[in-house]
């Protein structure tokens, strides 16, 4: 039997209320909303990489932007069977609800990528990297259940946002890379562009365990795969060693930010490329989580 819910009440903060809420209390008249939702399944993909699937009657109003579409995803403090929800509208009020809470019952916050989404039943995968207990995110991925309750910050209507990679109208070929945390986005990336576009992937992970996430795809799509544990050299090395096509490029690059930034450099100051064509995000930052940088607010990641 679940326990009841340890969470200590904190001025402003409502309980998260698990009586599925009518539609219309979910899906306010804004781009973004607040899902609550719980774990239907968890999936063991490769040793770092997990896929939880979400699920709830709440999920009839969240829109998925493909691509790259990023949510955020609010969990439970240790020892919480819930997380208490911010009061705020749809779009960004809740953001600066949830920075005003006491650490003591703020819920964790971390953003992931929507790999899947299906309908009937309505649900949503998330694949998280993860590496033990090495942040509240990861811990909460590798102990997850069905039945767990967190909620999900997504659109809530068409080109809402949160979607990054925006193809050119003739690219000659296109460039993807980042580390794990890329992986999910590159993956759903894949699956979209057209059949007869070249795609050169860089990958870097811990080891061969992790290229089955990727598994062999159509023609066009050459993979290089970097693996970390066997003292292999970084991202920007093994793009900066690769003999890249001709033609008109566009990089989508993601992953911890001051690697990203040291790729787009080579690609734009080194290879020429236009920096319009250069689309880069830092998905994480070593030595600091997403708790402790106020600068990524969804006024600039959704």
């Amino acid at each position: 039997m679940r326990r009841e819910s340890t969470n200590r009440r904190g001025r402003g903060v409502r309980p998260f209320r698990w009586k599925e809420p009518a539609l219309s209390t979910v899906t306010a008249p804004a781009r973004f909303a607040l899902f609550p939702l719980r774990v239907a399944r968890t999936l063991s993909l490769t040793p770092h990489l997990v896929r939880i699937t979400l699920t709830g009657e709440s999920l009839t109003g969240f829109v998925n932007g493909g691509l790259d579409q990023r949510i955020k995803l609010l969990l439970p403090l240790a020892g919480q069977t819930e997380p208490l929800i911010p009061p705020g509208d749809g779009d960004f009020g809740w953001y600066h609800s949830w920075r005003e809470m006491s650490p003591e019952v703020r819920p964790v916050l971390r953003t992931y990528t929507v790999r899947g989404r299906r309908r009937e039943p309505d649900e949503i995968d998330i694949d998280i990297a993860v590496h033990g207990d090495a942040g509240p995110g990861s811990r909460w991925a590798v102990r997850a259940a069905p039945g767990d309750r967190v909620a999900v910050y997504g659109p809530a209507v068409e080109q809402a946002g949160g979607v990054e990679f925006t193809l050119p109208a003739d690219p000659g070929w296109v460039l993807l890379a980042g580390d794990e945390s890329a992986l999910p986005a590159i993956a759903a990336i894949l699956e979209e562009l057209p059949e007869d576009l070249p795609v050169r992937v860089f990958a870097e992970v811990d080891g061969p365990g992790e290229e089955a996430y990727l598994s062999p795809g159509r023609a066009g799509v050459e993979t290089v795969w970097i693996h970390r544990r066997d003292g292999a050299p970084g991202l920007t090395e093994a793009v900066r060693a690769a003999e890249l096509p001709g033609g008109r490029p566009y990089a989508w690059i993601a992953g911890e930010a001051a690697g990203v930034r040291e790729l787009r450099r080579h690609l734009v100051g080194e290879r020429g490329m236009d920096r319009r064509a250069v689309c880069f995000m830092g998905y994480w930052r070593a030595g600091r989580t997403e708790d402790q940088r106020g600068e990524d607010g969804p006024e600039e990641e959704a």
